[in-house]
C-alpha cells in the first residue's frame, strides 16, 4: 500500500509542476527538500485526501511539511489503515 501511496504522490507533485527527479524516500516535503509552500501541501493533502478516503486536520499541515516522502507515505498508509480497520469493525458490529 505505501508504494501505491508514494507512486500517487510523486504523480500528483508532478502534476503540480514540482521536479521529482532524484526524489528518494528520505527527501524532505518541505524547505529542505521539495520546498512545498502551505498551499501546495494543502493541495497535496486534498488530492490524497480524495484518493485514500482519509482526513487531514488544517494544523496538521505544518508537521507534514517536516516530514519526509516516506514518512508522509506511512503515515497515509496508517490512515487507510485505521480508516479500514474502523469501518470493518462499524461493518461487523451491525
Amino acid at each position: 500500500m505505501q508504494e501505491r501511496i508514494r507512486e500517487f504522490v510523486l504523480s500528483t507533485l508532478a502534476e503540480m509542476n514540482y521536479d521529482t527527479d532524484g526524489v528518494t524516500g528520505d527527501t524532505d516535503l518541505g524547505p529542505a527538500g521539495l520546498d512545498l509552500e502551505s498551499l501546495a501541501l494543502a493541495e497535496l493533502s486534498v488530492q490524497v485526501e480524495d484518493e485514500f478516503g482519509i482526513k487531514f486536520d488544517l494544523d496538521e499541515l505544518e508537521t507534514t511539511a517536516l516530514m519526509t516522502l516516506d514518512q508522509f507515505t506511512a503515515d497515509v498508509a496508517r490512515r487507510v489503515a485505521a480508516g479500514t480497520a474502523t469501518a470493518a469493525t462499524a461493518g461487523s458490529a451491525a
